[in-house]
């Protein structure tokens, strides 16, 4: 009786952990018998994987955070690699967190085994000579962004875009929202859509400071104070700071209480981001995935991020791209306006979303750019093209044959 196939899969932060178990589930519907184990969280552990270590412990963020937990994320390798020696799995699904997934592609690749990597790191960004080395200990790679295939055009990686994961999720969060403000409407008989309503009302923000501790310490105090000065221009305004859980809005609760905010009216929402941003009128959002959740849900940005010093003089001398914000590097030019480190300024940040707030010029050529970003991402279906992509490999690296399902 043949084995059931086994994956090794690394997913080391909180956001790889969502993107591995919708590709872990669209896997089972091919490969229903196959063994998963390695490192993820809550998604994966209800996906049905084995959790050797646990996603809230392997996240880390910065310089100085990674030195601090040497010993331990070098323990953690060590201990993956026996894990692969001695449970010699079919494939190794390596899910973002380059830092820690890089060399072990490396160490997995001179095992002998098969490499797959999800979510491509971004080292067209900030580390171009690792695309030869990734070349060499990957077999194939699957992508989220549309630029990134020809990135590695002149090196024999196989790679293939398949799509970004968040179309699927943000189309369902868009209907469902107009189906409720349809409902409201109706009710009203006097609603109207999010592009006519509203105008004369309260100004609403959305703020998104960003989901690990580091960067809500850093970035918030400037986000409220700015609130602060917005609100005593039109003190109608109504700010909503969004924390993917409760887990993060805890820390942005005790941040938020060392902050002055005057009379501004800050309200820190749990687990509904898509809802709030739909809702907004414009957002000031950390640079990051959130900047295409905020592109997806079709709100005005400005895209903000701040940390500490050694750090960004540090990412300041590797990044080579002109800029930080996904929705920028995407849409290839300045689409929303950039707020970094010394230019995150409470003023800056009034004078960036100002003219966002009210119908404007800026306005509309900045939802018709974020229009062109969420149509070149793909039409949606990302986590069933990567686990068919991934049970292709499987059945390779036993000699079989795959037919990849017709769609």
């Amino acid at each position: 009786m043949n084995k059931p196939p086994r994956i090794l899969l690394i997913a080391g932060e909180v956001s790889g952990d969502m993107r591995a178990a919708e590709l872990v589930c669209a896997l089972r519907k091919l490969r229903p018998e196959v063994e998963i184990f390695g490192i993820g969280g809550d998604n994966l552990r209800a996906a049905g994987m084995e959790i050797i270590y646990d996603v809230r412990d392997t996240a880390v963020l910065g310089l100085f955070e990674v030195l601090r937990r040497y010993r331990f994320l070098r323990r953690m390798f060590n201990d993956l690699l026996q894990v692969a020696r001695v449970r010699q799995p079919d494939l190794v699904l390596l899910v973002d967190y380059p830092g820690f997934n890089l060399r072990f592609a490396r160490r997995a690749h001179a095992l002998g085994l098969r490499v797959v990597y999800y979510i491509c790191p971004q080292v067209w960004a900030w580390h171009r000579a690792r695309i030869p080395e990734m070349a060499r200990n990957v077999d194939r790679l699957l992508t989220i962004f549309p630029f990134e295939p020809a990135i590695f055009a002149d090196t024999p990686l196989r790679v293939e875009f398949v799509g970004h994961p968040l179309v699927d999720e943000t189309r369902a969060a868009r209907e469902a929202g107009e189906k409720a403000e349809d409902k409201a409407n109706t009710r009203a008989e006097s609603g109207k859509r999010k592009d006519e309503d509203n105008r004369s009302g309260a100004p609403r923000i959305a703020l998104l400071p960003g989901s690990r501790r580091q960067e809500i310490e850093h970035i918030l105090p400037a986000l409220a104070a700015a609130a602060q000065q917005l609100a005593r221009q039109d003190p109608r305004a109504d700010f909503s700071i969004a924390a993917p859980s409760e887990e993060v809005a805890v820390i942005v609760r005790r941040v938020l209480a060392g902050c002055p905010t005057g009379d501004a009216r800050l309200t820190v929402v749990a687990g509904r981001t898509r809802e709030i941003l739909r809702q907004a009128d414009a957002a000031w959002v950390a640079s990051g995935t959130a900047t295409i959740e905020a592109a997806m849900m079709d709100c005005p940005m400005v895209v903000v991020y701040r940390t500490h010093w050694t750090t960004y003089l540090l990412g300041r001398c590797l990044i080579r791209v002109p800029f930080l914000g996904m929705v920028n590097v995407i849409a290839g030019r300045a689409l929303c306006p950039e707020l970094i480190q010394q230019d995150c300024t409470p003023a800056r940040l009034v004078q960036a979303i100002t003219p966002l707030l009210t119908p404007s010029p800026q306005r509309d050529a900045m939802r018709a750019g974020l229009a062109e970003v969420r149509q070149s991402l793909g039409g949606g279906g990302a986590a069933d093209r990567a686990a068919a992509a991934v049970a292709e490999e499987l059945a390779r690296a036993s000699g079989q044959a795959f037919l990849t399902p017709v769609r």
